[in-house]
């Protein structure tokens, strides 16, 4: 594969990439255009902020912060200062849990599922776009991949 003519850059040249470290920095290209893509969409949030919500929305019940970093595969630290954001935008609430003290839940407040529901459809709209002309197999070659790269990554010791 010629991946200058596949980018369709003139100003990079990849030579003989191998197709691994061509696809690790495709998807971080990719990561870091969706975020500022995603951020200039919402008025009231940033991307990660949205993320964070999105996660808390697909748990079963309420998470706990260190829950939510696992989830979102971000540090107890980032994942904090995210959600005293949140917080602060009146998007979420930390709850003490009845059965542990010691823990904090997190919920998503009635102005934070307004703006779900408000921005729902367009966000919808955009991922059709995203995702235009990539029929089912494909995603699910892709999907089966990056969560394959993902188990992989768990296994890695970088010390």
């Amino acid at each position: 594969m010629n991946y200058d003519e596949a980018m369709n850059m003139s100003t990079v040249e990849f030579g003989d990439m191998p197709p691994q470290a061509f696809l690790l920095g495709l998807l971080s290209a990719f990561d870091n255009k969706y975020q500022a893509s995603a951020d200039s969409f919402f008025e009231e949030i940033t991307w990660k902020q949205f993320f964070a919500v999105i996660c808390i929305n697909l748990c079963k019940e309420a998470p706990t912060i260190n829950e939510l970093s696992d989830i979102m595969g971000s540090s107890h630290q980032n994942v904090k200062q995210i959600l005293l954001k949140l917080e602060k935008k009146g998007f979420i609430t930390f709850e003490t849990d009845e059965n542990d003290k010691r823990k904090q839940r997190i919920y998503v407040t009635e102005a934070c599922q307004k703006f779900c529901e408000k921005n729902d459809g367009q966000s919808q709209q955009i991922v059709g776009q995203i995702f235009n002309g990539i029929d089912e197999q494909g995603l699910m070659i892709t999907i089966q991949t990056i969560m394959k790269m993902h188990n992989n990554l768990k296994e890695i010791s970088w010390d």
